[in-house]
This record gives structure tokens, sequence and C-alpha cells, in this order.
């Protein structure tokens, strides 16, 4: 990897780094150990060299804030109906050519990033909106992972919950603080060949599988998303080797969404999901052994719907990001047989509905 130079370091000290015999820094968060000379910005262009130190230049700067449901990350088994805090900074250190936020994660410029806000603001800001938790979203937490740490620290100390969304792609040691710092993550499983992570992405299948299986095997609530993108990744073999690799190594209650691809980015010519792409897909997974998947980006009812693994019961229903019925114990249980549902949930569901609400930090 050579980056290109750039101006306008400033920025805090950041972590995950060491200094190579060369001379060079090398970033050590993510799969792509960019290996820096002075001046010189990584792969995702947010984190640079800036002398002997390399420096994280979005900390405490961010795209903006808002106030979303919690379904809309998407996350359908972690406190329904409840409002989060959501903000992103700039950068990613994937090369998506579908990319559906690109404004934001192959920003190349600071003047996106014209909030500022501290943890303990973006603490305060969350608290006083009556959120119940804090998302770290639009681009991927992992290239900002100091500034997602310490403003998780903060959101826990208000007595609030913390969510990551991303595409998993980051080496062990920064995995395991950023989502041990999580109580709930979304990982986009983008698709299940290497073939198709490399031509697409520019990253590979086996490092996003290993941040599946550490996440699972922690007590961070975990649920995935695979953006369904016709003739790409919409194989039914493909989707079905996929799905049987998430029962076997993540477990069967991990809830799957299947998002519709609408064309953006570098690929405007490639048509939008069908319906029954989805609807079929969703299928494979239930037969795979899946026994909580979701259908998302389109308007699908009966893929919106959470029921009972053992009795079919009706448990939580949905109407886009909308609670329109919600039957579970205070314990999280289904009321007709008494069997828990996998997931996080209150005594009572949250009343936010699916509005988005901007929100200014000062």
């Amino acid at each position: 990897m050579t980056p290109g130079s750039c101006d306008d370091l400033a920025g805090a000290t950041a972590r995950w780094w060491h200094l190579l015999d060369d001379g060079r820094i090398q970033c050590d968060v993510c799969p792509r150990t960019c290996r820096l000379r002075d001046g010189q910005r990584g792969y995702c262009f947010v984190r640079a060299r800036d002398g002997d130190h390399l420096v994280l230049t979005t900390y405490g700067r961010s795209s903006g804030f808002a106030v979303d449901p919690i379904e809309k990350k998407p996350l359908a088994h972690f406190y329904p109906g409840t409002s989060v805090l959501s903000f992103g900074t700039a950068g990613c250190n994937l090369g998506c050519r579908f990319c559906q936020n690109w404004d934001l994660s192959a920003a190349r410029s600071a003047d996106r990033l014209a909030a500022r806000a501290t943890p303990t603001q973006i603490a305060s800001a969350a608290h006083e909106a009556g959120c119940a938790s804090v998302a770290f979203t639009y681009n991927d937490p992992v290239v900002f992972a100091e500034y997602a740490i310490d403003a998780a620290a903060a959101a826990h100390e208000a007595g609030l919950r913390t969510v990551a969304v991303t595409a998993g792609y980051v080496l062990p040691e920064p995995r395991a603080e950023l989502f041990g710092a999580m109580d709930a993550a979304n990982i986009d499983l983008k698709g299940f060949t290497e073939d198709f992570y490399w031509r697409t992405t520019g990253g590979h299948l086996r490092d996003v599988l290993d941040t599946i299986a550490h996440v699972a095997a922690t007590d961070t609530w975990l649920e995935l998303t695979c953006l369904v993108i016709p003739g790409l990744n919409d194989d039914r073999a493909q989707l079905a080797a996929m799905c049987s690799w998430i029962v076997a190594e993540a477990g069967p209650d991990v809830p799957l969404h299947l998002s519709a691809f609408h064309p953006a980015h570098k690929m405007p010519d490639v048509p939008r999901t069908d319906p029954a792409t989805l609807r079929t897909a969703r299928a494979i997974a239930i037969d795979a052994g899946l026994r909580f998947v979701y259908t998302g980006n389109v308007h699908d009812p009966s893929g919106e719907v959470t029921r009972c693994a053992s009795c079919d019961h009706t448990l939580v229903e949905r109407d886009w990001y909308q609670l329109l019925r919600y039957d579970l114990d205070p314990d999280g249980r289904c009321p007709s047989c008494a069997t828990p549902l996998p997931g996080r949930f209150g005594a009572q569901p949250g009343t936010w509905g699916r509005r988005t609400t901007r929100v200014t930090i000062s």
C-alpha cells in the first residue's frame, strides 16, 4: 500500500501502529496494514502519519448527528422501538463499488466534517434526546475506532448502550477492543466468495468471517446484513453456503437482514434488487437453518415480522421501522410457549417510531 501525501494532519494520536525498520509507520487497525512515511495518509484517508506518530484526523469531528429508530441500523432483536443517536465521520478501509453511503466513506475532504463533539458531549446529547443507545455508523467505525471507543465509554457512564454498524474489516487487537466496547453490532457480510470480496470491495472475505466468529463468541449482541446485488452475490448456491456458514460458526439465532440494492456509486447500471429475489434469498436462509431472517430496503411486511422459533407465535410486527405489535413477556419470552427470544429486550418496547431527527451538538 502506497498512500498519497497530504497536508492538515492535525488529530488525536492513534493507537495500533508500530515503526518499521525502514522508518515507515505501519497502521495495525485493519488488514491493509498501510505503511506510511511522514505526511502520508492510509487507504482510509483519515489515519495519517504526523512525524513519529500515527494520528486519527477525524477524532472529535463528525458528518452530523441524528436520532434514528434502532430498527434502521438494522437491529431487530435489540430493544425494539427505541431511539439511537447515530453519527459517523468520513473515510473507509474498504472500496465497495456498490457503497450506499459513498459520499461519506469515499470522502477525501474534511469539508464533510462540519460537526464537532467530544465523547462526553455525544453522550450528553443522546441522554438529553431520550435515546437508549449511541450508534457508530454511516461510515465504518473501524477507521475511527479510538473515537468510537472513547464515546462508548462516555455513553456507558451516562447509562446508554452502544452499537457498531460495520463491515468488520479489522485486525484482532483493535477488533477485541472495539467490539468489547459495544453492546450490539450489525456486521455486513457482503458476499461469500473471495472473488466477490476482492473484485467489488478490495478486501478479503476471511478477515470478515473471523470478525463475525469473534463477536458471536462474546456478550455483544450480533446481527448480520447482506446487501443482495443482482448478478453479483444473489446466486442460490452462494447464499446457501453463506447461511450454512452462519449457522455453523455464529449460530442459528443470529438475525440476518437481506437488503435490497439500489444503483449507487460505481454501479449505476446494475438493476435494483427485485423483491422476489429477496423473498427467495430469505427462503434459502430459513432452509439453511437460520431462525430469524428479515428483508430490508423494500416494503415486505412478511419479511419484517419476528415469530417464535418454537410455536410460530407473532412476537413483533413492523411496518418499515414502526412497531405495530409487541407481544413479549417482561423477560423477553414468547407468551404462548415461554420460549426466550434471542436478543436484548426491555420490559416494554420503545415508542420512537420511524422518524429521524437531526441533532446539533454545540
